[in-house]
């Protein structure tokens, strides 16, 4: 903690991380508070597991906000490397460097050598970037599961030394130890061994009350109504056999794209053809306009949700 103390307010309980979070209208349960309380007491990265669209990016983003410090982030994809994430050499400026040696006719080759991997001639990306900073930033590797599983081994010695090592160079320590969130939409099994060396929370959909306010902070132009059936709606969605449920953001979308329609409660008609907000596969498009949407609009109907 003594490294990111000098640097960083943090939050000093977990009453506090919930009133941080909600400076940046970001509604948190105590539960994933709790999580994230300790992965900054503990000097521990936070893992992050969930369906898409359940607000777990969007806790990095948030958390660099709330605490002005910079957000460092590494969005996963299949073949990512150690030059697209970590470092690697400026290969045009070591180009340089040879053909003014050659220029002057300089033959000392350890000193060509050693000008070549000279500390100046690495570029910086995200993870090593991260371990440099004076001042402690949020590091958010998002989306891990999409990267290959030896991506996986590559990091450990980053979350738990807070280091990289370039062979050519040495071992790069961190300046200040960044706050670390790591991010999977679990597509894959990440390996046991990072897993170790985090502090673990699955983020779930929220409750109906909870989603509600989320969308009067997120959403506040739309009346309270259609927040109230937009929120039901999505809710009960939730429990049908689709390829892929909507998330909060989903919801806080639709919300907003009712709110520029003028609606002002939910209609089979509109519904319909605001569907693609909510979802974003043909089947499912076509399951809910197969019958679903009049059944659940029924459903809300008779809980005295709309007219």
């Amino acid at each position: 903690m003594d490294g990111m103390a000098a640097t960083l307010a943090l939050p000093d309980s977990v009453d506090a991380v919930i009133a941080l979070l909600a400076t940046q209208n970001y509604v948190c349960d105590r539960r994933l508070a709790t999580a994230l309380f300790l992965s900054l007491k503990l000097e521990r990265p936070l893992f992050l597991e969930g369906e898409p669209g359940v607000g777990k990016t969007e806790l990095a983003k948030v958390l660099s906000r709330s605490l002005a410090t910079a957000l460092l982030r590494v969005q996963c994809y299949e073949g990512l490397d150690v030059a697209q994430t970590a470092y690697e050499w400026n290969v045009a400026r070591q180009m340089i460097e040879i053909r003014l040696a050659e220029a002057v006719h300089d033959t000392d080759r350890g000193k060509l050598v050693k000008s070549l991997y000279a500390r100046d001639m690495l570029i910086e990306r995200p993870l090593l970037a991260a371990l440099t900073q004076s001042r402690s930033p949020v590091l958010l590797i998002d989306e891990l599961d999409r990267a290959d599983e030896p991506f996986d081994a590559f990091l450990l010695e980053v979350l738990a030394e807070n280091q990289i090592t370039v062979p050519e160079l040495g071992t790069i320590r961190a300046a200040a130890p960044p706050i670390t969130v790591i991010t999977s939409n679990r597509t894959r099994e990440i390996h046991d061994a990072l897993r170790r060396r985090c502090l673990y929370h699955w983020v779930d959909f929220p409750s109906l009350e909870r989603e509600l306010e989320i969308v009067r902070l997120k959403a506040p132009g739309a009346a309270e109504r259609l927040s109230q059936q937009v929120v039901a709606f999505v809710q009960r969605m939730r429990t049908l056999d689709l390829f892929k449920a909507p998330g909060v953001a989903e919801t806080i979308d639709w919300t907003r794209a009712l709110v520029a329609l003028d609606a002002m409660q939910l209609d089979p008609q509109t519904v319909h053809d605001t569907l693609g907000v909510l979802l974003k596969h043909q089947d499912d498009l076509a399951k809910m306009q197969g019958g679903d949407t009049v059944r659940l609009l029924d459903e809300l109907r008779a809980r005295a949700l709309i007219d």
